[in-house]
């Protein structure tokens, strides 16, 4: 593989954000389900699918502010889904290690998100 594909993949935000998403699905059917854990899962879901499918309606947007709008969805989503992480960790310590795997990437995509918008933010100006 050139050098020229290998930065293209591992820069494709819609291609991380969508591995992070099905690896968050994959973690959820490893979890037991309790009457605690059913709502958290539930919730960690919605956030975490929600940061790559908000990322492919920015991707599309036609003006700079709704793009800002629709990467600061991503942001807020980003931080939710580190939120419901830790409440797993706390239900469910048996699944902690894993849990702060994809909370490490939750960071990263938050912290990619706001490096966007404030970049774009300071385009603006």
């Amino acid at each position: 593989m050139s050098n020229e594909n290998k930065s293209k993949r591992t820069f494709d935000l819609e291609e991380r954000t969508s591995i992070f998403s099905e690896n968050i699905i994959d973690f959820c059917q490893s979890l037991k389900e309790t009457t605690v854990t059913r709502p958290i899962i539930s919730q960690l879901i919605r956030s975490a699918t929600s940061i790559g499918s908000n990322y492919c309606e920015a991707d599309c947007t036609e003006s700079r502010r709704d793009f800002e709008h629709k990467l600061g969805i991503c942001k807020k989503e980003a931080k939710e889904t580190k939120y419901w992480l830790r409440m797993i960790m706390k239900s469910l310590p048996e699944f902690k290690v894993r849990a702060q795997e994809l909370r490490k990437e939750s960071m990263e995509l938050l912290l990619i998100f706001s490096s966007i918008i404030n970049k774009s933010k300071s385009k603006a100006a």
